[in-house]
C-alpha cells in the first residue's frame, strides 16, 4: 500500500527556512506515512526551488497567491491525505506518531498546537485557544483527508486569509492533534509582538466584515 500523506508546502523566496522545514518531515518518511512531498512556488527569486529539488520534492509553479498555490499544489497531490505546511513551519519530534494514530481513527482535519522558536508564550496560547474556538492558522499545520479537502471545495485562490476560509469551511470537522509545530517568530521579533498581533486581528476583525482579501493583502504587505 502507499503511503497515504502528500505534504504540501506554499513557498516565496523561502530558501532560509526551508531546509528546517523539509528535515522536520524525515521522521514521517521513516515512518512510512509521506507519499510526496510538493512544494509549491510562487516565483522566488532565491535558491527555494532548486532547494526543494535537491530534497526531492515536486515543484509546481504559479503565481504568488497563497491560496492559489495550495490550490495548485494540493490538485498535483495524490495521497489519501493531505498535509499542509508553510515553509517555516517545523514539526516538533514525535509528531508522526500522532499521525498516524489520526489517520487511523479519525476522518476529520487536524491542526496542530503553535509554539514559536523564540518567546510569544501569551500569543501562542491565545492562538491554540482561538483554534480550538474552530480558527486554526496555516502556520499551525493543516491534515486533512483528500475527500474532506475535496467536499469543502478546497483552498479558495485569494491572496491572504486563505486559511481562516478553509477552517470556516471545515467548522466542526477540525481537532486538535497532540503535537506541536514551531513557527518562525521573526515578523513578530521585528514589528514587535503586541503591534504585530493587534495587526493579525485587525486583518481577520476586517475579513469578517466582509473586506476583500485582496485589499485586505495590500494593506498587510504594506
Amino acid at each position: 500500500m502507499r503511503a497515504p500523506i502528500s505534504v504540501v508546502i506554499p513557498t516565496l523566496d523561502a530558501a532560509p527556512q526551508l531546509a528546517a522545514c523539509l528535515a522536520a518531515l524525515v521522521e514521517g518518511l521513516e515512518a512510512g506515512l509521506i507519499r510526496e512531498l510538493i512544494v509549491s512556488d510562487g516565483g522566488s527569486g532565491d535558491d527555494t526551488t532548486a532547494l526543494a529539488d535537491a530534497w526531492g520534492a515536486q515543484v509546481v509553479s504559479g503565481p504568488a497567491s497563497r491560496g492559489g498555490q495550495l490550490r495548485r499544489g494540493v490538485a498535483a497531490a495524490q495521497g489519501r491525505w493531505v498535509l499542509v505546511l508553510h515553509a517555516d513551519t517545523v514539526l516538533q519530534e514525535g509528531w508522526s506518531g500522532v499521525v498516524a494514530e489520526h489517520l487511523n481513527s479519525s476522518a476529520c482535519a487536524g491542526w496542530f498546537r503553535l509554539r514559536f522558536d523564540r518567546g510569544g508564550r501569551f500569543v501562542a496560547g491565545w492562538a491554540n485557544l482561538r483554534s480550538r474556538l474552530g480558527l486554526p492558522y496555516g502556520d499551525q499545520g493543516l491534515l486533512l483527508p483528500r475527500s474532506l479537502y475535496d467536499a469543502v471545495g478546497g483552498y479558495a485562490d485569494q491572496p491572504l486569509m486563505e486559511d481562516v476560509a478553509m477552517a470556516r469551511s471545515l467548522r466542526g470537522k477540525l481537532v486538535r492533534l497532540d503535537a506541536v509545530a514551531v513557527t518562525s517568530a521573526a515578523k513578530y521579533r521585528q514589528q514587535g509582538w503586541i503591534r504585530r498581533g493587534a495587526r493579525n486581528l485587525w486583518t481577520l476583525v476586517r475579513y469578517a466584515c466582509g473586506v476583500s482579501p485582496a485589499r485586505l493583502a495590500q494593506a498587510y504587505r504594506r
